[in-house]
């Protein structure tokens, strides 16, 4: 039977001697962060529209908070003349406070120290920056947070781990004892499942960063829309993969439209994994979260071991006041074009295509909130 909660977005219309990825801190098996998740879930709203696999976390155009570069409340009342004017420029803006404030939900920020922009541009696609803030390195686009050096393996290893070892688990050759070096490959049995593995988005380099830590993989295909978040990962973010992964023999490259990818290829895949934005009813993005995309990856999906994934979405135990738009209306603040939830409905449109969709969730402190995934088999 078909979930109450009726689905919003439905229509029909490597092996470690090859390559040495990028260490990070410590490696968190993503299977320690899966939680059984409510099927209601308060969701981010945001208007702004992106292409098609563009980075998974959107914004509001009207209310977009970009780098908010801005001089804290006590030092706007700054006197000019202390210390006879003989204070360098340097110490001044030392003082002034500078800060990165990012919108989470209505009435809901984050407020932190920003302490360099390392790079900040425009592509045909979105705004793209780099900076230094509470959270180490971290990658904006379009004044929202896309990873961060404190917490980026948290997120890519949620989405990637899971879906690899449960296609090894269905195929029957999962091996128990993962490799103890984070820097080498999580072993399977040599020859084994899976093997091809598909990604939608992940411009970072971060999700095939991960998905090549694992030995039995022999091809991987990734479709991003835009090149210029590569190459800035590329440059400023070398530990999320960067070089080392653009240079992997299994790795292949597509700069264009994994929604249009998909539909015209004839190759399957073990793994399919959208890392990607989220979807934006009337947007273009919304096309990878519907029944009719769901069906076509299902057909591309090796039998019996192939698995599907997607980002989901916020998965916050805290509703925002957006997620009840009738609240708002009673109040006279409503907007009938608001988004309400992503993570559930996003479950259950799965679940009308596939046997089996698997929410979980995972804390993401640079998002502010916790985030979800969805597998499906």
């Amino acid at each position: 039977s078909l979930p109450i909660f009726l689905p919003l977005y439905s229509h029909e219309s490597t092996r470690g001697n090859e390559m040495k990825l990028p260490h990070r801190r410590k490696l968190v098996s993503a299977f320690s962060f899966i939680s059984t998740s409510p099927t209601s879930h308060s969701f981010r709203h945001h208007n702004f529209v992106h292409p098609i696999a563009s980075p998974r976390r959107t914004s509001t155009t009207k209310n977009k908070t970009s780098i908010l570069v801005k001089m804290s409340e006590s030092n706007q009342n700054y006197n000019n003349n202390t210390n006879n004017g003989q204070e360098t420029i340097e110490a001044q803006r030392a003082k002034g406070g500078f800060r990165y404030v990012e919108d989470v939900a209505p009435g809901l920020k984050l407020d932190m120290e920003l302490k360099t922009i390392h790079h900040t541009s425009i592509s045909d696609i979105q705004e793209v920056q780099v900076i230094d803030s509470y959270f180490g390195k971290t990658l904006v686009t379009d004044g929202k947070t896309q990873s961060a050096e404190h917490d980026e393996f948290v997120y890519h290893e949620s989405l990637v781990h899971p879906a690899l070892f449960w296609s090894a688990l269905l195929s029957g050759t999962a091996s128990s004892s993962p490799s103890s070096s984070p820097s080498s490959s999580l072993r399977h049995p040599p020859g084994t499942a899976p093997k091809s593995v598909f990604i939608g988005g992940g411009g970072e380099l971060a999700t095939a960063r991960e998905v090549l830590r694992h030995s039995t993989i022999s091809r991987l295909v990734m479709v991003d829309i835009d090149p210029q978040v590569i190459d800035v990962c590329k440059r400023f973010l070398p530990e999320w993969g960067g070089q080392a992964v653009l240079d992997h023999p299994k790795f292949q490259l597509v700069v264009g439209d994994a929604h249009k990818y998909l539909m015209e290829t004839k190759e399957t895949f073990d793994v399919i994994i959208m890392d990607i934005s989220d979807p934006i009813e009337a947007g273009p993005g919304i096309a990878l979260y519907t029944q009719e995309f769901y069906r076509r990856a299902k057909e591309l999906l090796s039998k019996p071991n192939g698995v599907f994934v997607t980002q989901a979405g916020s998965a916050d135990f805290v509703p925002h006041p957006h997620a009840f738009p009738e609240v708002g209306r009673e109040n006279g603040d409503g907007d009938a074009s608001r988004e309400t939830t992503c993570f559930a409905p996003i479950m259950n449109t799965l679940a009308t295509v596939f046997d089996h969709a698997v929410p979980y969730s995972c804390p993401v402190a640079s998002f502010g909130e916790d985030w979800g995934f969805v597998m499906a088999f």
